[in-house]
């Protein structure tokens, strides 16, 4: 069985764990990967979603030889016989301990941005990761979920090696495995997309889940007689509505704006994250780069979100998406109200530019200093309000910490004042 992303490996394991929606459960994600396809269970099952962080204790001369795990709460789980045959010393075990003690009480802050771990005493928890290779994670995981007091302890993964699945079976209540398949390696070989979560998207995940935002409405966008897959979010109160435009090979489930769209959730603002091309386009290279393709399809969408909602709409492109956006807002009747460029191509948009009338923020990393130039570029050919911004020691896809974060801040501001200007 083959995943598109963690995204889909979340929704069709959320299948086959509808059995525990009456169960009452906690869902828990082991970060970093864990968590997007927890998220998706969490959603699928109107459970609450939060991380469980767990930090293996390894033998001081042998650290991948692991004599317990930590977890929140003081949570301790030792392996009195490892620790008797690897002659671990009662002063070397407690240096360990509080070393990895440290550790994750800075990953659990930082992951819930202060909120408090969510209680399990009595409650079926579900324990999720994106699969499972050695199993050591997972089996102290949820060694830990007991020890926190969990009635029912369930391991949900999309895919396992079978032998290691078979023996966490030992471990837990129950085991949900999409996939155990006999040549077995790792994990992302089961992965289309299987890029790496990042810490960003961890913490926009779990604040996304904690706020209450209603889970995205798949919708089928209608661009100009095509149908296209899309994600919508509408907040209660929702002032005004993003849709955003994906670069180059990449998705609606592009992990860098989905969160950013979270950030905008939080702020009032809807979003609409749906694929440009069909699958069957997806395949040929040069549709990706075929501005005025996307252009067409990204009008096509805005009309049919403006169709559906009289709220007043704003567009969010990244690479080439942001030239996209820019030649759909050119448009005398486009009804967009403003634009924001992630990282983007706004030159490739050419003399479409001088038409746009839509306030336009570009956001630039500081590192990226051809696309800087290309942006001055374009912001010269404007003619209407905008804005350069360079985000010091960020690169292309803004992967250094924090700095996609800037990003987010920066959107958020720009369409809530100039979309939604009583609450700018």
């Amino acid at each position: 069985m083959l995943f598109t992303d963690r995204t889909d490996a979340g929704r069709r394991l959320a299948v086959a764990l509808r059995h525990l929606e009456r169960r009452d459960p906690v869902v828990l994600g082991l970060p970093r990967g864990g968590v997007p396809v927890a998220y998706e269970v969490a959603q699928a099952l109107r459970a609450p979603l939060d991380v469980i962080v767990v930090r293996k204790l390894g033998v001081p001369y042998r650290p991948e030889l692991g004599f317990g795990a930590i977890g929140e709460g003081g949570v301790r789980v030792i392996s009195d016989e490892i620790v008797r045959h690897a002659g671990v010393r009662e002063k070397d075990l407690l240096a360990v301990e509080r070393a990895e003690e440290a550790e994750l009480l800075r990953r659990a802050r930082a992951y819930r941005e202060g909120r408090p771990r969510l209680p399990l005493e009595g409650r079926t928890a579900v324990v999720v990761d994106d699969g499972v290779a050695t199993g050591a994670t997972a089996k102290a995981a949820c060694q830990v979920v007991r020890a926190q007091g969990a009635a029912h302890v369930v391991l949900a993964v999309p895919v396992a090696s079978p032998d290691v699945a078979a023996r966490l079976r030992e471990d837990v209540d129950e085991v949900v495995c999409l996939s155990t398949p006999s040549l077995f390696s790792a994990v992302g070989e089961w992965y289309r997309d299987f890029s790496q979560t990042s810490d960003e998207e961890v913490v926009s995940l779990l604040a996304r889940a904690f706020a209450g935002v209603v889970t995205a409405e798949e919708v089928e966008v209608d661009a100009g007689g095509v149908p296209l897959s899309g994600d919508l979010v509408l907040p209660s109160g929702t002032g005004a509505v993003v849709v955003f435009a994906h670069g180059s090979g990449s998705s609606r489930h592009s992990p860098r704006n989905r969160a950013v769209a979270t950030v905008l959730n939080r702020a009032g603002l809807g979003t609409l994250l749906f694929d440009l091309l069909t699958p069957g386009e997806e395949v040929y290279r040069a549709n990706v780069f075929d501005i005025g393709l996307l252009a067409g399809r990204l009008a096509g969408a805005t009309s049919w979100l403006r169709r559906r909602t009289s709220l007043p709409v704003g567009s969010f492109g990244a690479s080439t998406g942001a030239a996209a956006a820019l030649r759909a807002a050119a448009a005398a009747d486009s009804g967009v109200g403003a634009v924001v460029s992630r990282g983007g191509r706004p030159d490739l948009a050419g003399a479409d530019l001088s038409a746009v009338r839509a306030p336009t923020l570009l956001i630039v990393g500081g590192d990226d200093t051809t696309v800087i130039d290309l942006n001055r570029q374009a912001q010269a050919a404007l003619h209407c309000e905008n804005r350069l911004e360079v985000v010091p020691g960020a690169t292309h896809l803004f992967e250094e910490p924090g700095t996609l974060d800037q990003v987010a801040d920066l959107a958020r501001d720009w369409f809530t004042s100039h979309l939604m200007p009583a609450a700018g």
